[in-house]
């Protein structure tokens, strides 16, 4: 039994409307689009990869709902005696509420007076070309490098100088030191997107540098300051070895030191740590929500110019 070959299509070759009619209404894939096999897997891989991100923290709310500061040890027993007398108890018995006040004043304060000085600071080495700008920039990128024990011994000399141990005032100025040198080097980069014809326009109607800055460059730099400010939030909020070595009193702990105090050489309260833990978790949350808005927007526009 012969099978008929197919005829040769050649440029010669008539096609015929039906032809051209099936290949018109044929799907024809842009450049760059992923086909449905490739959308389907990164998609997979974006799920499993928020599972795993969201797991430690679902993992925590579940055994802070323990009544017992064993349960860590059985956690397939907690489904049967879950309840949440362990906020209860930290809320009502523990100085949780000297912990946010502290951890709030401390917070903010970081990241007011932080985002101040590394706003001017980047404006200053964007716009103005003074003798060792670049330089400057550098040093402020050194002093990142030195750990945190090395650190301690003079910045402890230093506060006991000024009498700021045991003063909010001191360990603000203290993670200001820290949080401000990557806050200069992000800003300066976000300044540098904003195009000079703004600074040149506001001479122009009259305006002093710091005029052209207050009121014509920070209202375009809101994305580039809300990340400044979440890092310089979560830097102070979550510290844990220059709060508990400068902070003597309890009533001043912040959240990431009284945590410290559900656990002792004998004892061990889990189960009240993480219902803590928990609840330390809502203000970030809080002050997440008021600048997710141009959050995204800040940390990628600061990386188009360097």
């Amino acid at each position: 039994m012969s099978t008929a070959t197919p005829p040769e299509i050649t440029s010669d070759t008539p096609v015929t409307p039906q032809a051209h009619d099936a290949a018109r209404l044929r799907p024809v894939r842009r450049r760059g689009q992923k086909g449905p096999l490739a959308t389907a897997l990164s998609h997979g891989i974006l799920v499993v990869a928020s599972l795993i991100a969201f797991f430690p923290v679902a993992w925590l709310v579940f055994l802070s709902l323990g009544p017992d500061k064993d349960d860590y040890l059985h956690p397939g027993g907690i489904w049967g005696k879950a309840t949440f007398s362990n906020y209860s108890f930290v809320l009502q018995h523990t100085q949780f509420f000297d912990w946010l006040k502290s951890s709030l004043i401390v917070s903010l304060g970081t990241t007011l007076i932080g985002v101040l000085i590394a706003a001017t600071t980047g404006y200053a080495v964007s716009r103005m070309r003074f003798p060792g700008y670049r330089k400057f920039m550098w040093v402020l990128l050194v002093t990142q490098m030195f750990p945190v024990a090395v650190l301690m011994v003079p910045m402890y000399q230093i506060l006991s100088d000024l009498q700021l141990i045991d003063s909010y005032l001191g360990l603000v100025l203290v993670y200001c030191s820290t949080a401000v040198p990557y806050c200069a080097w992000l800003l300066k980069g976000y300044f540098d997107t904003i195009p000079f014809e703004i600074d040149e326009a506001g001479r122009v109607d009259g305006l002093t540098p710091f005029g052209t800055f207050a009121r014509l460059i920070l209202p375009l730099a809101k994305p580039g300051l809300a990340v400044a400010a979440f890092y310089s939030f979560l830097t102070a909020f979550g510290e844990v070895a220059f709060a508990s070595t400068f902070m003597l009193s309890d009533t001043k702990y912040t959240f990431a030191v009284g945590l410290q105090t559900f656990v002792s050489e004998h004892d061990a309260q889990r189960n009240l740590m993480a219902a803590t833990a928990v609840l330390i978790a809502i203000p970030v949350s809080a002050f997440f929500y008021l600048v997710q808005k141009n959050l995204v927007t800040g940390l990628t526009a600061g990386g188009t110019k360097g």
